[in-house]
């Protein structure tokens, strides 16, 4: 497969929700340029005493509905395309799902695995040092993402206070609790993608008990899987990036979840049959979830798809290409910024709790969650059924009047 750049799929879908509804094409000029690209040279002194620099990246996509908001990235492949398609996806996301944030997004190219804790700390630290002038609580707040925790988010709210001179919480959201983070955000993900599957469930008829098949079992991925199975829900296939495992009769997820602790991979689980990433796509399930990285169902795979409906977790796993085809097959792709909202929307419960000063529980949380994430739903099911077009056209269209609307009203 030739390799798709994220940010021409991520142009295709707005330029198909602008023409579906006559915007301004003034309006789509300043929505297809990020507001602000950086790109730093991060030096870190290795632990064997030499230097060695990382790239490092922060895009802010677009502020009319309030600071910049979204994650930080930690991978080899990231890159300045894949950074300002993320960027763009996080404003859509954010004004779909109701929250007063614009879009942003960063990271760094490295493998956190190969670095040691030291080393992986002060890449962070230094990191914040040379953007921190870019970001605060009412400018831009970043949040943990691929290969991201929340202890270096307490390093990097570490580095920002000490950098400002006073403790500042909400300028990063994803921290421990111990630091400001809220309760439920760990989960919020994954949560938040469960009452989505919920409500089409009732909404476009899926059966009791339906089958889901999982690609990616890291916290999104797992919280997903485990939310499913309370709600009467069959998880029969998961992987990781090593692969993964089938099994028809359904995986009990708090088992598979200690087998992998214990054995580092999911294959050799009890019961269950290997299967590869890309044979697990290909499952005949009814819901396919896909919640590991971008580009995963593409042309070269969109016919061999045999789910009934797609619901991503991951962020932008399936190109325009392979989104055509399933439109054709009349298989519904539930997207992205819809569906893994739910991580940003307690993002944002995080940050008010943090201006503020005042916590709520855990139960508190993913209630204010649940209604977020309903509300996101019945919109953006309303625009797909008044335009006649699909979820993620839905949901595009959503963002961008709303968007718009704001743009507007800042003359």
């Amino acid at each position: 497969m030739a390799k798709v750049n994220p940010f021409k799929s991520a142009m295709i879908q707005l330029e198909k929700a602008a023409t579906t509804i006559k915007l301004d094409p003034n309006i789509l000029k300043v929505l297809q340029n990020p507001a602000r690209t950086l790109s730093v040279n991060v030096p870190v002194k290795m632990d064997d005493g030499t230097t060695k620099i990382f790239q490092g990246y922060r895009v802010q996509f677009n502020d009319a509905r309030g600071p910049f908001k979204g994650g930080l990235r930690y991978h080899p492949q990231v890159n300045m395309d894949e950074v300002k398609a993320l960027s763009f996806w996080m404003a859509i996301k954010n004004a779909v799902v109701g929250v007063p944030y614009g879009g942003g997004k960063g990271g760094i190219t490295v493998d956190p695995r190969k670095l040691s804790k030291g080393e992986l700390e002060r890449l962070s630290r230094k990191f914040i040092a040379m953007i921190y002038k870019y970001i605060g609580p009412h400018v831009d707040v970043p949040a943990p993402d691929v290969n991201t925790t929340p202890e270096i988010m307490g390093w990097m709210v570490d580095e920002y206070s000490k950098l400002v001179g006073q403790f500042t919480p909400a300028v990063i959201t994803g921290k421990p609790l111990s630091l400001g983070g809220s309760a439920g955000r760990e989960e919020a993900t994954g949560f938040g993608g469960v009452e989505i599957l919920k409500q089409a469930a009732k909404d476009l008829k899926l059966k009791k008990g339906a089958t889901l098949a999982v690609q990616g079992f890291g916290n999104v991925g797992y919280f997903f899987a485990l939310f499913a199975q309370k709600q009467g829900f069959k998880v029969v296939a998961l992987s990781d990036s090593h692969g993964g495992i089938y099994s028809p009769k359904g995986l009990d997820i708090l088992k598979v979840s200690e087998w992998k602790k214990q054995t580092g991979e999911l294959k050799g689980f009890a019961g269950s049959t290997e299967v590869s990433n890309e044979k697990l796509l290909q499952l005949p399930v009814d819901v396919l979830i896909p919640a590991a990285l971008e580009n995963q169902l593409h042309k070269g795979n969109a016919r061999k798809i045999k789910a009934k409906m797609i619901l991503e977790m991951a962020n932008g796993p399936t190109t325009p290409e392979a989104d055509a085809i399933f439109a054709k097959r009349k298989i519904p792709v539930l997207p992205d910024v819809l569906c893994n909202s739910g991580g940003v929307a307690t993002s944002y419960l995080e940050w008010t709790q943090n201006l503020n000063g005042y916590y709520w529980s855990k139960e508190e949380v993913l209630g204010k969650l649940e209604k977020y994430m309903v509300e996101a739903w019945k919109n953006v099911e309303k625009k797909a059924e008044y335009y006649k077009t699909t979820h993620r056209n839905g949901a595009f269209i959503l963002a961008v009047e709303r968007i718009a609307e704001a743009i507007k009203a800042r003359g």
